[in-house]
This record gives structure tokens, C-alpha cells and sequence, in this order.
């Protein structure tokens, strides 16, 4: 595993981290994990929905269907609003914060083991 290549748990991190302030829906969490990544995590809708699935049937996040509203076609003022579209909004229960607190506990404690192994490579190298 590279720097770029995260773990199924390091995504389910940042899935639930992504929703643990507000709902999201689902192209809104691609996008916030993208420009938060740096565009380093880019997940399709082929990855992103399969994981959001998992974590809704596991307890960790519910969801909510909401009927989006259409806007207006500028080029056309008298068209009726294009409503119709459904859009789900997905947001953590609390077994979903207390995944996400044991999911940031790993990672500093993985981050504090490799820690470890690089002071002892860069102690070898000062020598």
C-alpha cells in the first residue's frame, strides 16, 4: 500500500468523518472527499454507493430520501420546474460517531508505531 492507495478502513474513516458535522448526499461526499484528499481519493459512484450501503446495513449511517426541487430552464421562462428527482441524505448515528472515534484511535496509533520505525531509520542515518 502507497501514501495514494487507502485502506478500506482509511475510507470508511474519511466516509464517516465526512458526515460527522452535517448530512451529505452522495455526489456532495464524493466531492468534499476529493477537495479535502487534494484529489488524492476519488471515489466512483461504483465504490462510493456499494460503501455507503455497507455502512447504512452495518448501523453506522441512516438515510433519508428528499425530492429535489428543479430549477427553471433559463432559456425557456414559462417551463414548469423540474421536480421529480430524488436525492438520499446520508448522515452518522451514534454507532457511527463511536466507529469513527475507534476508526481515528487506530489510525494515531498506527501513525504512532510507523513513527517509531522512521525516528529509529532517520537516528541510523544522523550516525
Amino acid at each position: 500500500m502507497t501514501p495514494l492507495d487507502p485502506s478500506p478502513a482509511e475510507i470508511e474513516l474519511v466516509l464517516l468523518a465526512a458526515l460527522r458535522d452535517r448530512p451529505l448526499y452522495g455526489y456532495a461526499i464524493a466531492k468534499s472527499l476529493s477537495a479535502e484528499s487534494g484529489g488524492v481519493i476519488r471515489l466512483s459512484p461504483g465504490v462510493l454507493y456499494p460503501l455507503l450501503r455497507s455502512l447504512e446495513k452495518n448501523g453506522l449511517v441512516s438515510a433519508d430520501w428528499e425530492e429535489v426541487k428543479g430549477e427553471r430552464r433559463q432559456d425557456d421562462p414559462d417551463a414548469e420546474s423540474l421536480a421529480g428527482r430524488k436525492r438520499k441524505w446520508y448522515r452518522l448515528t451514534p454507532k457511527g460517531r463511536r466507529r469513527l472515534e475507534q476508526r481515528i484511535e487506530a489510525h494515531r496509533a498506527h501513525q504512532r508505531m510507523i513513527e517509531r520505525f522512521v525516528r529509529g531509520l532517520e537516528s541510523e542515518a544522523a550516525s
